[in-house]
């Protein structure tokens, strides 16, 4: 059967979930629809075209979507599950999708589904149009004029709401917290809701630029911060960890304190590190071999923002993506990721997004020499040069039962001194 005879758009979601996937499976549906095409839903992500079960596709229509915009989660569910030879088991994917007649194809998903996106694309031959919607509250894919994947808004906008709260409760307790974000590859969700919510410090693996980092490095920039309050009189504060810091240590060393679980895809489970828990430890073992005692508490946030329901933001851009997603397709286009650039809906190719030779995905990280990160460097709480000198170096050193030297040595290289 050829897919391009039938004039089916499917619409398959992978990947975690985001706030605002079924803003994009809404209006994508509405308008397939409005203009004299069925449309069907892949339900359960790339798992059953994989395992041949073409009772995955769930007719779609106006009015079974028309009012699911405004929820989270995904009416279509989703899923990172992939088989063991995914390569060799491909071929199953590709004959499910032409089995059901699919002829147009909407993905809603992060780098992991764009890929296979592009995938598809290719595997297609021409009988089948795809083109990706870019969703992922890790901010990650590289989209133009440095705008937002779809979904991070929300996520950062309930996650500074839960740390505004946390920070009240750490003033009014007199303890610190270390919270660790969710962010793979990237630490935006972090230095987004640390710099708008004003957390005392925020730390992301873009500001290690070392291949490997240890944790003793990590431990110790938190344990200066919370000495630099101490200094000042202040005794709490709330640290933001992304979670991608992980992937900076030594996998051997990460297993000497946590234990170390895999994902579907194979890839180490780095919400399930409790991140925040093991560099506690080090810093309360730091801070009482100077004689002091600090509360701290270690909690971890991202499930509870993955599937929120949207903010107006994230409302208003799926429904612009998933209308742009189904025009582009209509007027033949395939092999392509549609973005709003500057008001405008506009598809980049996916060869484009490639990166060559590994062929994987573009990861957009945060870039630390921008004003952006430097704005949010400046109203964080650290040790800086000026605090190893004079004054200062006195005051710190003085809280911690160290001399003026001995503070240099074992804090100074943090600062590059």
């Amino acid at each position: 059967m050829n897919g391009k005879n039938n004039n089916i758009f499917g619409i398959i979601v992978g990947g975690g979930p985001a706030p605002g996937i079924n803003g994009v499976i809404s209006s994508a549906t509405i308008e397939a629809i409005n203009q004299g095409k069925k449309v069907v839903g892949i339900k359960g992500g790339f798992k059953p075209l994989f395992e041949g079960n073409t009772d995955c596709a769930l007719p779609l229509t106006i009015n079974a979507v028309s009012r699911i915009h405004a929820t989270g989660g995904s009416i279509l569910r989703t899923s990172r599950d992939f088989p063991d030879r995914v390569k060799e088991k491909f071929s199953v994917l590709m004959s499910t999708l032409r089995q059901i007649g699919i002829s147009h194809l909407v993905t809603v998903g992060g780098e992991g589904t764009l890929f296979m996106a592009n995938w598809i694309d290719r595997e297609s031959r021409g009988d089948m149009n795809v083109v990706h919607v870019p969703k992922t509250i890790d901010n990650d894919i590289p989209l133009p004029g440095g705008a937002s994947t779809f979904g991070y808004q929300t996520a950062r906008h309930f996650g500074v709401e839960i740390v505004q709260n946390i920070m009240e409760d750490a003033k009014t307790t007199g303890r610190w917290y270390f919270i660790t974000t969710m962010g793979r590859h990237a630490g935006h969700l972090a230095l987004g809701i640390g710099k708008a919510a004003g957390a005392t410090i925020t730390l992301i693996a873009e500001e290690f630029t070392e291949e490997k980092v240890s944790f003793k490095k990590v431990a110790d920039v938190l344990a200066g911060s919370i000495i630099k309050r101490l200094a000042y009189g202040i005794d709490h504060g709330v640290a933001i960890l992304a979670e991608g810091l992980s992937e900076k240590f030594d996998y051997e060393e990460l297993k000497d304190y946590e234990q170390v679980e895999k994902d579907e895809t194979g890839r180490t489970r780095l919400s399930e590190i409790q991140l925040g828990r093991v560099l506690k430890n080090i810093v309360m073992q730091t801070l009482e071999s100077m004689g002091l005692h600090v509360t701290i508490v270690d909690k971890n946030i991202g499930y509870e923002l993955r599937a929120a329901d949207p903010i107006p933001f994230d409302l208003e851009y799926t429904r612009d993506l998933g209308y742009g997603a189904v025009r582009y397709l209509i007027k033949g286009g395939t092999g392509a990721m549609i973005v709003l650039n500057d008001g405008h809906l506009r598809a980049i190719p996916f060869a484009d997004l490639a990166d060559y030779p590994s062929g994987r995905i573009k990861v957009r990280i945060v870039d630390i020499t921008s004003e952006t990160y430097e704005v949010a460097l400046k109203y964080m709480r650290r040790l800086e040069c000026d605090d190893f000198e004079g004054e200062r170096l006195q005051r710190l050193a003085g809280i911690t039962h160290l001399s003026a030297s001995e503070f240099v040595d074992r804090f100074g290289y943090l600062a590059g001194i």
